[in-house]
């Protein structure tokens, strides 16, 4: 671990497998809901002896479907630019919901962490009444060198894949628009739980399946008429139905899992393209095509307008985006009872809310 201007590096040895958008101020957005800790600083990392060896545990079978090289590369890239702040439109609104839903815990967090923070999107809208400090964790110093927030706060270089932090360690864990790319959802899922104090909470975003089906939906039937056949082009995602389920397998409870869809308006599918990249979210699936013909995308491009296109001319594109609450158990939070203990059956709901009828 290194620790340079508060930035802590966490070097490994082996080896991993509608906003309005600054450039276009016609552009608009359609949002729909409801489908459905202080410890010293180096207490807070594992030894390199116990880190190595915890992580070296992971189930063998997980698939490797993202070159996690190629996604650093890309967010670096990302974050490097100069006028990057105009790409940050969803990551913004992501990064507040997220944080509205911190602040509906009535509870002070003495120690916090962010996932995959970027340009600290969430704690920009959190204050020092609610978190007293924060870890902020990245996977690209280029981010973590971004914006200062008022909260106390620590950096730390490392992969979402890889928590370097001891168990127990932390009373909130947050993450927005980072989770997706992770190849071990599961183990990620397990790593959080392990970091988190009895009764800690987390609080996550990501996007779910339906995201950009537009766009994979217009290239794949470009791509169909072009050149025969298609490959994805567009990263998979989780749905929605999987999440609670791999949060329970991980040891969390008490949990809630709901939906936001954000549609964003483009003047095109180059457009689309143009603010993906910007964001860093490119695919970077192992099985990605390297590159498609010319024609081909002026094809899914035309399709796209043809098919999705308004009357004022430009072209939505959706995201699913899926917020996650699970909390680690702990002997004070609440039970539910026991089967067959209840003295009345939902049958009877229906007659206890009818209004008294008037005696003749």
């Amino acid at each position: 671990l290194d620790n340079m201007n508060n930035v802590f590096i966490v070097r490994r040895a082996f080896s991993t497998s509608c906003m309005l958008c600054p450039w276009l101020r016609a552009r608009k957005v359609v949002l729909s809901s409801g489908q459905l800790a202080h410890q010293s600083q180096g207490l807070a990392f594992k030894g390199c002896a116990n880190f190595k060896r915890w992580f070296s545990s992971r189930t063998a079978n997980s698939m490797n479907i993202f070159d996690r090289n190629m996604k650093r590369r890309q967010k670096n890239w990302a974050a490097a630019l100069q006028d990057g702040d105009k790409y940050h439109y969803l990551r913004d609104e992501v990064g507040s919901r997220v944080a509205d839903r911190v602040f509906d815990i009535a509870r002070t967090f003495p120690l916090a962490l962010d996932i995959g923070c970027g340009a600290s999107h969430i704690a920009l809208h959190l204050n020092k009444e609610t978190i007293e400090k924060l870890f902020l964790m990245d996977v690209t110093v280029n981010a973590l060198k971004l914006k200062e927030t008022e909260i106390p706060t620590y950096r730390v270089l490392a992969d979402e894949e890889f928590l370097p932090f001891k168990e127990n360690t932390f009373d909130l864990v947050v993450s927005s628009l980072s989770l997706h790319w992770i190849n071990d959802l599961p183990g990620a899922f397990r790593q959080i739980h392990h970091v988190l104090k009895p009764d800690g909470v987390f609080i996550g975003a990501m996007v779910g399946g339906e995201t950009l089906y537009e766009l994979r939906c217009s290239l794949q039937l470009a791509e169909l008429e072009r050149e025969g056949g298609f490959a994805p082009h567009v990263s998979p995602y989780t749905a929605v139905t999987d999440l609670g389920n791999l949060l329970g397998q991980a040891g969390f409870n008490m949990l809630t899992v709901d939906i936001d869809d954000i549609q964003v308006y483009y003047p095109g599918m180059f457009e689309v393209l143009n603010d993906l990249q910007g964001m860093g979210e490119s695919n970077c699936a192992w099985n990605r095509k390297p590159m498609l013909h010319r024609d081909t995308m002026l094809a899914a491009a035309a399709i796209y307008k043809e098919m999705y296109g308004s009357e004022d001319g430009s072209v939505p594109a959706t995201f699913e985006i899926l917020y996650m609450i699970g909390w680690k158990p702990h002997e004070s939070q609440a039970k539910p009872a026991k089967r067959g203990s209840a003295n009345m059956s939902f049958g009877d709901l229906g007659k206890i809310i009818q209004p008294p009828s008037k005696k003749q």
